[in-house]
């Protein structure tokens, strides 16, 4: 193992630590990943099993500042990065001026407003990472739609938020009208927090959605999602300290790691799937009473989803099997939206 792992790094990464060319750099990432599994199997296996210690130039390998980021994209570096455009759009990103942040937070020197969603409302990190990337092409995408003037220095203006917020909304606006209900996209009325909470707005719609899984197949649940949460970002920068605990107000599932898939995906997904335990035939029960993805995201087309609550109701009529034959008569009912 020692051999293959100093031949393998001498075969693969030494000869490829200099190259210029694009495709070598992405080759020797993948050196580098593949050294780490390596790595991991001869200090695992050998050296706690058999009592054999590795080889101080082995480890210095191990530890050379490459190998540790291998995992890490080198987007800083990319020409795509210094495109004005997507510049235009991490700098508007990058403005968290009067955001309030969590105690107990440590809060990096280049956070964004992503970043403080998913301290806020519990979001993963790499589903933050994934977001932040959507976010920044869409922005630049329908920036570079618009005319403006080469010698100016790009900056995002509210036509180009405002369209790719309509785009982006354009389901929830309308579930919202369907229901005869207003939407949570309240803005304030300084203009220069406008933009800021757009952008916060637009966030925390793809973070729920890219953290949602199978739920993407309810559409109108994640309308549902949204519309509570975006209330509750309101209330968090509206009124930024409580009036009973004097602590900063925070929304309701937030306030530990990976809030959001524990105590808000995870709940609606065992519905989901103990509808699929009973159509797999490990459950026995009659057809018309297993709930499907339609059935469930018609539940969400009537006002009676508002009786789930916010926080959720464990004891809603949502969660409870047997209420399934009440709960499928939505999807009757709804057939025509």
């Amino acid at each position: 193992m020692r051999s293959f792992y100093q031949h393998y790094y001498k075969t693969y990464i030494t000869a490829l630590q200099n190259a210029a060319d694009t495709a070598d750099r992405a080759q020797l990432k993948k050196a580098y990943q593949t050294s780490n599994v390596l790595f991991g199997v001869l200090k695992d296996a050998v050296n706690v099993s058999q009592k054999i210690q590795v080889d101080h130039a082995i480890l210095e390998t191990n530890n050379h500042p490459d190998s540790a980021n291998h995992y890490l994209p080198d987007s800083a570096n990319q020409t795509i990065m210094r495109y004005p455009k997507i510049q235009a759009a991490l700098h508007a990103l990058s403005d968290t001026r009067g955001l309030p942040w969590p105690k107990d937070h440590e809060k990096k020197a280049d956070a964004d407003l992503l970043e403080w969603l998913q301290a806020m409302f519990g979001f993963q990190k790499d589903n933050v990472s994934n977001q932040r990337e959507h976010l920044v092409l869409l922005l630049a995408n329908m920036h570079i739609r618009q005319i403006s003037k080469p010698e100016q220095q790009p900056e995002l203006d509210d036509h180009v938020l405002d369209t790719t917020m309509n785009k982006l909304f354009k389901n929830y606006k309308r579930w919202c009208k369907y229901l005869g209900r207003k939407t949570s996209l309240w803005l304030p009325t300084i203009p220069q927090e406008v933009q800021q909470r757009k952008l916060l707005y637009m966030g925390l719609y793809l973070l729920i959605w890219g953290e949602a899984a199978n739920l993407r197949f309810m559409p109108v649940c994640l309308c549902y999602l949204f519309h509570h949460m975006a209330f509750e970002l309101y209330g968090v920068l509206a009124a930024n300290v409580s009036p009973v605990t004097g602590e900063n107000v925070r929304p309701y599932y937030g306030g530990e790691e990976e809030a959001f898939l524990k105590k808000v995906v995870t709940p609606i997904s065992k519905i989901v799937e103990t509808d699929k335990a009973e159509r797999s035939g490990t459950i026995k029960s009659k057809h018309s009473h297993r709930r499907n993805y339609d059935d469930l995201n018609a539940f969400f087309w009537s006002n009676d989803c508002f009786q789930l609550g916010w926080p959720m109701r464990a004891d809603a009529d949502f969660f409870q099997e047997e209420e399934q034959p009440v709960m499928l008569r939505y999807a009757t009912e709804h057939t025509k939206i």
